[in-house]
């Protein structure tokens, strides 16, 4: 656990990364959904597994927690996802299996009491590992973590955060300077302001507008440590597949200095520099 309070010239603020106790034997990010099969308005996720024993599922936003009561842990199989699953009350939720070699069954729909997790429990008797594939479908629409919140000044094309990421509780970082990125040192873009939230989980947001005011590049993380106005992140790209360390350094002001991040996924490398103007 990280508690982050640092004074700045008088000002004190607090941001809390609050680790809280997992109970969960595996954790992954679902990720994207990039079949464009689903109909318009409707969220879907597709959950497979691998499982060998017995094992209880909790999907909540994009994040996946597998209890493992018997056997191995279970694996994710390719589990994805069009959004997030909502954090308040929705309509049209349906679970289907599309998928098992034994027993499949839902314990628990989304709802306030389980803070709007979904509950599957899962039990393979047949040896070795089993794959399993359920779907979780609902209508969109409405509030929730299924789009953030707009109205702010210097807002331009605020990303999803991640699950769980609580817009109205954050610490907000901003800059105007100049950067580029570049995937595997082709295809160099050019990057200009740039927008940082922490929530008080130490969930992070940053995103940076691009040239010719396209959409924004985003990433999405967890903080890991802040020392004299310097931050370091373990940050995704929005589409889930780059993956590294983000430093950021700041200002009294709250305003951002410099940026940089070097991300891949063992084959492709992402490399981004940015710094005020």
């Amino acid at each position: 656990m990280l508690d982050i309070v640092k004074p700045y010239h008088g000002m004190v603020f607090l941001v809390m990364l609050a680790a809280v106790p997992s109970l969960a034997d595996t954790r992954f990010q679902i990720r994207r959904m990039t079949r464009e099969d689903v109909p318009p308005g409707k969220g879907q996720c597709d959950i497979r597994l691998q499982v060998d024993g017995e094992a209880e599922v909790t999907i909540r936003g994009d994040l996946a927690a597998i209890r493992t009561i018997s056997g191995r842990d279970a694996r994710d199989d390719g589990s994805e996802c069009n959004a997030l699953l909502p954090n308040r009350d929705i309509t049209g939720f349906r679970f289907e299996v599309i998928d098992s070699r034994n027993e499949i069954r839902l314990t628990a729909e989304p709802s306030r009491r389980n803070q709007f997790g979904v509950i599957v429990h899962i039990r393979d008797t047949s040896g070795g590992e089993g794959r399993y594939h359920f779907r979780l479908s609902w209508a969109m629409g409405g509030g929730g973590n299924d789009r953030p919140p707009s109205g702010r000044d210097n807002d331009f094309n605020r990303p999803l955060g991640a699950a769980g990421f609580s817009w109205n509780n954050t610490v907000s970082f901003k800059g105007t300077g100049q950067g580029t990125v570049s995937t595997n040192g082709a295809g160099e873009m050019r990057l200009g302001q740039v927008n940082i939230e922490i929530d008080r989980g130490g969930k992070l947001v940053a995103w940076f507008r691009t040239e010719g005011r396209g959409p924004a590049l985003s990433f999405t993380g967890q903080v890991l440590a802040n020392e004299g106005g310097r931050w370091k992140a373990d940050v995704m790209s929005e589409d889930r597949r780059l993956r590294g360390p983000m430093w950021i350094t700041v200002d009294e002001r709250r305003q951002v200095s410099t940026v940089t991040l070097e991300a891949t996924d063992g084959r492709d490398r992402l490399r981004l520099s940015w710094d005020r103007r």
